[in-house]
Formats: C-alpha cells, sequence, structure tokens
C-alpha cells in the first residue's frame, strides 16, 4: 500500500530546508550504491592479489551496481535483522556469479564505516563550496558599503562610528575561519580500509595464507580506489568515532558564526539600519500587512540552534565507546550526521540568499 506523504512524519529538514545536493548525500540509494563499489572494489583488489575471483563475476557485480531492489533488501532484513547482511543478499540475487565473493573476509564496517567516511568527505566539500557562495555574496556587500559610515554599538548601546563595510567584514573573518577548518577537515577524513572484525586482518590473512604484505596492499588498493591515500593504521571494529565529533564540531563553529550574522542583521532591521530581502508579494505579518519581519534572519537563527546542540551529542556518543567498539553509536550517529550537514546546507542557503540582497 502506497503511503501518502502528508499521512506520515517527513522531516523539515528534507522537505522544507536542505537543498537537493544534500539531501542525495544522505540517500539510501546513494549509501547503497556506495556499498556495492566496496564490494566490487574488495572482489577486484582480492583478484589481483591472487585469490580465485573471476572477471566475470566483478563484471556481473559492475553491471548489477545500480539494480537495487530495496523491497527485497527490507524482505532480507526483517529475515535477518542484519543491514548489511540483507543487502549483500539483494546485491547477490542480482549478481547471481558473484554470491560466493561478495564480502569476502570482511566485516560489516568495511561497507558502513568506508561509505560513512566517502559520503562525509563529499558533504564537507559540498559544505566548502556553498559556504564559499556565501562568503563571496558577503565580500560583494561589505565592498559596495566600504565607505557607507553607520554608528557603531556596544553593548548594543550607541558608541562611535564604523562603516557598514567594515562591520561586514567582522562576520567575514569568521566565516573565512570556518571555511579553512571545513576544508582541513574533508582533507583528513580517516578511511577505515580493509580491516576484519575487531580491527585486526586476521580474515584477510587467513584468505592469503598469512601472506602479511599482500594483505597490507589489499587496504592501499581499496583506499586507492576510494580516492583515499593510506587507509588508517589502527582502527578497532570502527573508524575513532572521535572524528565523527570533529566534523559536527567544525560544522558547529558554522553555526555559532553564521547565528551571528543572523543576529546582528536582526537587531540592525529592528533599529531600520539594514534589512534582509522582501519578495515581491512577501507577506511580512498576517495581521500587519506593512512589517517586514527578518524572517530569513530569524530561521538562520533556529537553525544554527538545532546544530550547536548535536554538538554535545557527538562528543558524548564519541566518549562512551568501549574498547574495539560497541553498537550504541548506530542510532545516534544515523541522526545526527545527516542532519548536522542538513542543518548547515540550510543554513548556508539563507546565508547566501540574504547576503545577496541585503539593504
Amino acid at each position: 500500500m502506497t503511503v501518502n506523504p502528508y499521512d506520515e512524519y517527513r522531516s523539515p529538514l528534507g522537505y522544507r530546508y536542505a537543498g537537493t545536493d544534500m539531501r542525495r548525500l544522505f540517500s539510501e540509494r546513494h549509501r547503497i550504491r556506495i556499498w556495492r563499489r566496496l564490494w566490487i572494489w574488495l572482489a577486484q583488489a582480492e583478484r589481483d592479489l591472487g585469490l580465485e575471483i573471476a572477471k566475470d563475476q566483478i563484471r556481473d557485480m559492475e553491471e548489477a551496481l545500480n539494480r537495487i531492489d530495496f523491497d527485497q533488501a527490507a524482505d532480507y532484513e526483517a529475515k535477518f535483522r542484519h543491514d548489511v547482511m540483507a543487502h549483500v543478499h539483494a546485491f547477490g540475487d542480482e549478481a547471481p556469479s558473484a554470491k560466493g565473493v561478495i564480502h569476502l573476509g570482511a566485516t560489516s564496517c568495511y561497507v558502513t564505516d568506508n561509505a560513512d567516511a566517502i559520503v562525509l568527505r563529499e558533504a564537507l566539500q559540498l559544505i566548502a563550496v556553498q559556504l564559499a557562495d556565501g562568503i563571496a555574496a558577503l565580500a560583494e556587500f561589505a565592498q559596495q558599503q566600504a565607505n557607507v559610515p553607520c554608528l557603531a554599538y556596544t553593548h548594543f548601546q550607541p558608541a562611535q562610528p564604523t562603516t557598514v563595510g567594515k562591520r561586514a567584514c567582522l562576520w567575514l573573518q569568521d566565516l573565512l575561519d570556518d571555511l579553512h577548518e571545513i576544508e582541513r577537515t574533508a582533507d583528513r577524513v580517516p578511511f577505515r580500509g580493509v580491516k576484519g572484525t575487531t580491527g585486526t586482518q586476521a580474515s584477510f590473512l587467513s584468505l592469503f595464507d598469512g601472506d602479511h604484505a599482500k594483505v597490507l596492499e589489499l587496504d592501499r588498493k581499496v583506499a586507492a580506489a576510494a580516492g583515499f591515500g593510506d587507509p588508517l593504521p589502527v582502527s578497532g571494529q570502527t573508524y575513532p568515532r572521535k572524528f565523527d565529533y570533529t566534523v559536527v564540531s567544525v560544522l558547529g563553529g558554522l553555526g555559532i558564526s553564521t547565528s551571528r550574522v543572523a543576529h546582528d542583521i536582526r537587531l540592525l532591521s529592528g533599529v531600520g539600519e539594514l534589512s534582509e530581502p522582501f519578495a515581491k508579494g512577501q507577506i511580512g505579518s498576517s495581521a500587519m500587512a506593512y512589517k517586514r519581519n527578518p524572517m530569513r534572519s530569524e530561521r538562520m537563527t533556529s537553525l544554527a540552534r538545532h546544530l550547536l546542540a548535536m554538538v554535545p551529542e557527538a562528543g558524548t556518543m564519541a566518549a562512551t565507546q568501549w574498547l574495539e567498539r560497541t553498537l550504541d553509536d548506530s542510532a545516534g550517529r544515523r541522526l545526527f550526521l545527516p542532519e548536522s550537514f542538513l542543518t548547515a546546507d540550510a543554513i548556508l542557503r539563507l546565508l547566501t540568499n540574504v547576503a545577496r540582497g541585503l539593504n
């Protein structure tokens, strides 16, 4: 039975605030397609290093890459209670000759964590581009207003003169620092690589008859296929969850900077000095049509507050992982990793829109 989307909960980040590109990066289809690519890269590297995997098996996997039967996978998951094994079987149904080599020697985190690394890097790179657009729009405004005098405030009390452009540069300085941190974080996303169930490579040593050199080369080959340099030298079953905290913290820093921009615009709007864009036909208030409420800046404030609230959750999750891993990270990460990026995306869309139309 088809469910009407208006009859069930939908996250406003998905249908109202975030953009298409970011929503696609965190879509189920994109994630499972990466899982399948990881299985293909693993099989190809294992074949290159001497395991008995036929070219035809790899070809069948490649041809089945985009034939994802989500209903069939859901049926398997209901039976197995295991999402990775559900998709191993669903992939095997589409590439039957390769059933015996899909996921060979791997553990679930081979696909889940490595796919997360790929998506996190893609999402950080997208955020960097969006932030650069916002910075460019705000820099243009600052240049245009470089010599326009205005009253500066301290304690929100009248102080001495400054210029509108100089004030905008206060915002730009913070945003440029955010851009640097986002780009730096994107460059250091850790790729878990080809590790076994507890972070050792015992299963792969068994496959390669104890040949350590081949196991290390397998690790490097898969990392290179995914576009990474050296994989993590040491991991538990997962890559260190502290990196998730690093990512969310960097996005939280962006939330701080954009919240400050939004707050200042709201204050200046209140004293009649600055106003955000107001579209033709826009209604400022249902009861007071003459009002020009700073709706976009208020929404930026609200979304930044939500983004900052996810930072301590990521920190608590990272701090309470046990030994080689526990699964109490799973549900939380499924929520705060996508939501932090979707929220940052929504904020930056607003920032650029407001900066391009500041009056």
